[in-house]
């Protein structure tokens, strides 16, 4: 089936070039053996610092193949045991089989004081060759040279569906859903918290995504690559999965696997989960974004985000694709209230409908009908849960057919989805996970078991009077027009006043002008084959993207041009930022 009527020229692996360090970048075992036995003496010390997730096994043989080391130190025998880890995560960890409670510890939290100390002790008289491995590896030793061993969250999540456990633990077999949820509450955030003070010290970045295929940069060349990034628009490496409700509409635009049944989402806008590609004179280098945020937070998310957030990229950019597919679960997101006091988060997730594309009979599900009695809603929700009842979900809430360009928004504590049919565009604050899931249609997930449903929480959060006539009025293609020229328009498009994003569309006809005002942005062009992004001032070379790329402006790389890279075909690039 035809989607486009053009031919889609999207790039699922966009990359950064990266001058001046072709001769410290190395692809391979072999080549990489070579440089770390080169480097390495009598009386040196190793430490490889590793992100939770790589590969212990592959690169123990590697490295201590290369330097045959007189003393070896594993963290793995420095942390805690299992049991004593976990017992000390369960209180974060919590019964749920999908959210847990946000960790604000460090990594010393977890690893046994006085064998740390035996360690250090035994680094520091050391006279051979010493190796220290694993995470945490850089408390070790504030001399030597560090290697850190790095992976993106993407492939951690891979890496989890083919068997592998948390971090020193043995559950191969758990549900798949626990396993993310310790990484993304508790381990991610100890191990992002650990790397953030370590760039400076950093003398290899070691890229562990592909096994048994590593890639190696010098540390002063993987600074240069993250500053470089932190000043020109760029986009990220994005990914896609199959999910119950998947469609179609991306196999096609986005060039996936015509073979696999469905792909439900993209993520292309998330540099808390996506990868950025630098390549060093054809050594491509795979690091996760989030080290831009922890590196360059001020350059690359400006002043004023920094203060308002702190290193962490507070806007996602993502795809749902139920073209020809399903409708999505009916669902609710928790108020900032809730979200902080139930699950330790700062904010929480508001977000948008933006249609990319629409088929026959899709529309969005948002807001209750007038007269519906919220005691019902629940009874009937809790009923359909222990398969009583089919939840009548147009009795209860409004459904409005969607058309190309619409944009729905949607404030925390309103009840939505969208239906099948729709190609959206998720513009939304960056806490994902919390979606509180209400009626699934009687569907169980891929692997399945029956999807996690979470009505306790939601009719916590739900606001019944968010009906038909409010949501019409303060919800749906809230448009307001700033500017009209011959060479281009823009429109604010939302998001509501309880949300602190803003979105504006550019419909671009020769060339727009935009301030970045010392501040980040993420656009996606979401009308026309090409634009092109350029500076005024030439700070940045020109940057191409096509049809349904999503890409960040960020707030060092100061104002830009958006124009058709076609002349005499007009594009439409919409345009997120925080609210001042």
């Amino acid at each position: 089936m035809g989607y486009l009527a053009f031919q889609s020229e999207y790039d699922k692996f966009p990359q950064t070039m990266v001058a001046g360090y072709d001769d410290q970048a190395y692809q391979g075992w072999e080549s990489i053996k070579t440089v770390v036995k080169t480097a390495f003496k009598n009386g040196d010390i190793l430490m490889i610092d590793c992100y939770p997730g790589t590969d212990d096994r592959e690169i123990l043989i590697n490295i201590q193949d290369a330097i045959q080391p007189d003393l070896f130190i594993n963290m793995e025998d420095i942390f805690y045991e299992s049991n004593k880890l976990t017992d000390l995560m369960n209180f974060h960890l919590t019964e749920d089989r999908v959210r847990g409670i946000m960790y604000y510890g460090t990594i010393l939290d977890f690893i046994d004081k006085e064998k740390l100390e035996e360690a250090r002790e035994k680094v520091k008289r050391h006279t051979g060759k010493a190796l220290v491995y694993g995470f945490g590896a850089s408390l070790l030793s504030k001399e030597g040279t560090l290697v850190y061993a790095d992976m993106a969250r993407w492939e951690i999540q891979l890496r989890y569906r083919k068997g592998m456990p948390n971090y020193k633990q043995h559950n191969y077999d758990e549900d798949n859903l626990k396993k993310y949820k310790r990484g993304f509450f508790i381990e991610w955030r100890i191990a992002d918290r650990h790397k953030s003070g370590l760039y400076e010290r950093i003398d290899f970045y070691l890229d562990t995504n592909t096994k048994n295929h590593p890639a190696m940069i010098s540390g002063a060349g993987f600074r240069a690559g993250l500053k470089q990034i932190s000043a020109q628009p760029f986009r990220l490496v994005p990914y896609f999965d199959p999910g119950v409700w998947g469609g179609q509409w991306m196999k096609e635009v986005c060039h996936l696997d015509p073979a696999q049944e469905n792909f439900a989402w993209a993520f292309d806008g998330v540099p808390e989960e996506n990868s950025i590609y630098l390549n060093f004179g054809g050594v491509r280098i795979e690091s996760p974004a989030m080290n831009l945020t922890l590196y360059q937070p001020r350059e690359f998310l400006g002043q004023k985000n920094f203060a308002r957030f702190g290193a962490e990229f507070p806007i996602r950019f993502d795809f749902l694709d139920t073209m020809d597919g399903q409708n999505l679960s009916l669902q609710v997101h928790p108020l900032t209230d809730y979200i902080h006091h139930k699950f330790g988060m700062a904010y929480t997730q508001d977000e948008s409908y933006y249609i990319l594309d629409v088929g026959e009979g899709g529309g969005v599900y948002l807001g209750f009908k007038n007269g519906i009695d919220p005691k019902q809603v629940v009874t009937d929700l809790e009923e359909a849960q222990l398969g009583n009842i089919k939840f009548d979900a147009d009795k209860y809430v409004n459904f409005f057919p969607a058309k190309q360009h619409d944009h729905y928004l949607i404030p925390a504590g309103t009840i939505h989805c969208s239906s099948k049919n729709c190609m959206v565009l998720e513009v939304s604050a960056t806490p994902y996970i919390f979606t509180f899931k209400l009626w699934d249609w009687d569907r169980v997930g891929l692997d399945g078991k029956p999807r996690p449903i979470h009505i306790e929480d939601g009719k916590r959060v739900l606001q019944f009077d968010r009906t038909t006539q409010w949501v019409k009025d303060n919800l749906i293609n809230r448009f307001q027009e700033l500017e009209s020229t011959p060479d281009y328009s823009r429109i604010r498009t939302g998001l509501h006043e309880l949300e602190f994003i803003e979105t504006q569309v550019y419909s671009v006809q020769t060339k727009v002008h935009i301030q970045s005002d010392g501040e980040m942005a993420i656009c996606n062009l979401v009308e026309g084959k090409a634009a092109v992004i350029e500076s005024p001032e030439g700070e940045f070379s020109p940057y191409t993207v096509h049809y349904a790329e999503t890409f960040i402006i960020p707030a060092s790389a100061g104002n830009y041009t958006i124009r058709p890279r076609d002349q005499g075909e007009p594009v439409k690039v919409l345009q997120a930022r925080v609210r001042n």
